[in-house]
């Protein structure tokens, strides 16, 4: 299991990359390996605002659906169209080519409630 240090992890196993006001966020590999084979993915549309823990994106395997929820508040200024035609992206990169969107965040403080590495790893064992 992959638990990359630079990252910030949510609760409901998504994460974050931030670079400047700008937090990159999809799910974990934790959270893709429970879900077992992605087979679609729902990213939100570009514009659109969102609400820290709102259910923004919805991932669908072959054992269920899931919500996807926004680490931070802010406009959905990005995403990974890629997904539509290959969900598997998710598993196979979920930190790399699996990203789902992108925030431009409106309080990047709201940042802090999310887990570090260390903390992750061990609410998801």
């Amino acid at each position: 299991m992959e638990y990359p240090e630079d990252l910030k992890y949510a609760e409901n196993h998504e994460w974050t990359r931030t670079s400047g006001s700008m937090v990159t966020m999809g799910i974990s590999d934790f959270a893709q390996d429970a879900l077992g084979d992605i087979v679609f993915v729902e990213v939100p549309e570009v514009g659109r605002q969102v609400t820290a823990g709102e259910a923004i994106a919805e991932v669908e395997s072959t054992k269920s659906v899931s919500d996807v929820y926004a680490p931070v508040s802010g406009t959905v200024v990005e995403v990974n169209t890629a997904l539509e035609d290959n969900p598997e992206l998710v598993n196979t990169d979920p930190f790399g080519e699996g990203w789902f969107a992108v925030i431009e965040a409106t309080d990047l403080s709201e940042l802090d409630r999310l887990m570090d590495v260390a903390t992750y790893r061990q609410s998801a064992q």
